[in-house]
């Protein structure tokens, strides 16, 4: 690899030919500062916030540096008196028409653009004149568009992008730009699948999560309602970066003791209803296979992937597993199992969702997704809006002790852990397929080819003798390739795929932590917060989905065995085909 040599505020670096002067300065340990750039999706050198000064024989002038090309010999300055200058201008000029209500705005204090602004001390009067007025759009179970806090970095277009669905993009020229929708038409009446990945990357208050906490609080104020809660596998390894913990860390016993004093009557773990979804998925691929069913068989547990098949696929959704997804199988058992055992009638008990993903707020209103004739899950929230659910309740969560789940829906295995990374389904499955088919209790259960945050992913697994061609993609970018070779008639020849909706996974979904871009680009929070899943499966006295003893005992119990009547009722679902023309 050819290397070029230059120096950043006197400091020399050296970096790969056809590196950029952001790139170098990273390396030097400067963290120019960005708002529009994400690295390999959005480097379009539109906000100017980058702006630097670089001599490269001919004297200093100003460049972007997230797109400018460091070059051999070059001299750059990343903080003088004109740069700081020319910012700070250019952060009052965004400032200009931005709605400034920050002490209402999800995202105050942890906004790229208010920390730019105290940074450089910027005067949000410093320029008046034309402030457009937008309308929010909360069109939507899952997120609010607000156009009046929109700095046009375009971050969320190249997010919506990279999910191959395009829904949002920028409207009209000049002063008059604005993100929106084709003809401005309100977000639910476009083919959105509800990722939420644009509220990921926006780094205002413009692409926020549809807050729902104020119901819950209700919910926990009414003495005649049982709010039990449950949280997604991948909670765990995200939850401790709202409080300033590392990235990574797994805080499953902080999180139970949070939810305990927030009030819940149970703290429930939907990891066990993942296993259930192992057990359910394996008799029906089985199924399939035997009785000459649909296959490949794909995964259903993410509800941005399944709204994708329906709208840009409706022709192959036969191809969808029936299963419900775990956090509708967690509050079907709740409302049928837990109800009855408890001695509460299913329409007194609120049943609250914690989870990585925006779409989830879309799943719980699906049809055919209420086991007891009232919905499975009455609220479901993201872990931001957990994050300041503690906050509010004054709970200091780094300080709490660890506490376990409440037994027996709390309890599961570590095949139910991994579900929170891409190929965690996929490995759950073959760990139970692998004892099923062989008829032995195998103790080499790590299916390592299917890990990885790569965004498609293939194997060849050897089961009984049998060669089993498996794939796994993550984002709908990768579920689109997938789909694609189906419709050429499957020349890889699989039989089993697993898709989830986010890029890695549950563990980025679009409800998790926000971290700034500059965290995104430079630390893979894919693979780390994925690693802290791993490492508790690996410590686990109970690997497999099928050994669950609350799976055990609720088949034996409740559902009369596998591929009962009873449990197809409370578990599985159905899907639609969906129309993806935008609707004027």
């Amino acid at each position: 690899m050819e290397m070029i040599t230059l120096k950043i505020n006197g400091i020399t670096v050296t970096v790969p030919k056809g590196s950029t002067v952001l790139d170098a300065a990273r390396v030097a340990g400067i963290e120019i500062p960005t708002l529009c750039f994400m690295k390999d999706k959005n480097e379009i050198g539109a906000c100017r916030i980058c702006i630097v000064e670089v001599n490269e024989g001919r004297g200093f002038r100003m460049v972007t540096a997230c797109v400018y090309p460091a070059s051999e010999g070059m001299e750059v300055l990343t903080n003088t008196e004109k740069v700081q200058k020319n910012r700070k201008t250019t952060l009052e000029l965004i400032l200009s028409t931005h709605d400034k209500k920050c002490l209402s705005c999800a995202r105050s204090t942890n906004c790229e653009l208010q920390k730019l602004c105290r940074d450089y001390g910027v005067d949000e009067s410093a320029f008046e004149g034309f402030k457009p007025v937008y309308e929010l759009d909360n069109s939507t179970p899952h997120l609010v568009r607000d156009n009046n806090k929109c700095i046009l970095c375009r971050r969320c277009v190249a997010a919506c992008q990279e999910q191959y669905v395009s829904v949002i993009g920028a409207n009209n020229r000049g002063i008059d730009t604005a993100i929106g929708t084709p003809f401005e038409v309100a977000l639910s009446n476009v083919p959105c699948i509800s990722c939420g990945q644009c509220t990921a990357v926006c780094p205002t208050g413009a692409l926020v999560e549809k807050d729902d906490t104020d119901k819950i609080w209700a919910a926990l104020a009414d003495p005649t309602k049982h709010v039990v809660v449950q949280t997604a596998p991948s909670i765990r390894a995200t939850l401790g970066e709202c409080f300033g913990m590392p990235v990574g860390s797994n805080v499953e016993g902080k999180m139970v003791a949070a939810l305990r004093r927030l009030g819940f009557a149970k703290v429930f773990d939907t990891d066990f209803a993942a296993d259930l979804t192992i057990v359910e998925e394996a008799n029906e691929l089985v199924e399939r296979i035997n009785n000459g069913g649909t296959l490949p068989m794909i995964t259903s547990c993410s509800p941005g992937w399944v709204k994708f098949c329906e709208y840009y696929y409706p022709d192959m959704i036969n191809h969808l597993s029936s299963c419900k997804s775990p956090q509708q199988m967690a509050g079907a058992v709740i409302k049928t199992y837990y109800a009855e055992k408890m001695g509460i009638d299913a329409k007194d008990i609120v049943s609250v969702s914690v989870m990585p993903c925006t779409a989830k707020k879309f799943e719980i209103g699906r049809e055919d997704q209420s086991a007891a004739g009232v919905p499975d899950v009455d609220i479901a929230i993201t872990t931001r809006e957990l994050g300041r659910m503690i906050d509010r309740a004054g709970i200091n969560f780094t300080a709490l002790p660890d506490e376990e789940f409440d037994s027996p829906l709390g309890e599961d295995t570590g095949a139910a852990v991994i579900f929170g990374a891409t190929g965690g389904v996929m490995e759950a499955a073959l760990r139970t397929a692998n004892d099923w088919l062989t008829g032995k209790d195998n103790t080499d259960i790590d299916f390592t080819a299917v890990r990885g945050t790569m965004g498609l992913k293939q194997a060849t697994v050897n089961i009984n003798g049998t060669d089993i061609k498996v794939a796994v993609a993550s984002g709908a970018g990768a579920a689109k390739c997938v789909m694609d070779q189906l419709k050429a008639g499957n020349p890889a020849g699989w039989t089993f795929i697993e898709i989830m909706g986010c890029p890695g996974g549950c563990v980025n979904g679009g409800g998790q932590p926000i971290q700034p871009q500059s965290v995104r680009d430079t630390v893979d929070l894919k693979a780390v917060r994925a690693k802290a899943l791993y490492d508790q499966d690996a410590s686990m006295a109970i690997r497999k989905s099928h050994e669950s003893p609350v799976v055990k005992a609720l088949y034996s119990e409740w559902y009369d065995g596998f591929g009962g009547h009873k449990a197809h009722h409370d578990l599985h679902t159905t899907y639609v085909a969906r129309d993806k023309s935008v609707k004027m």
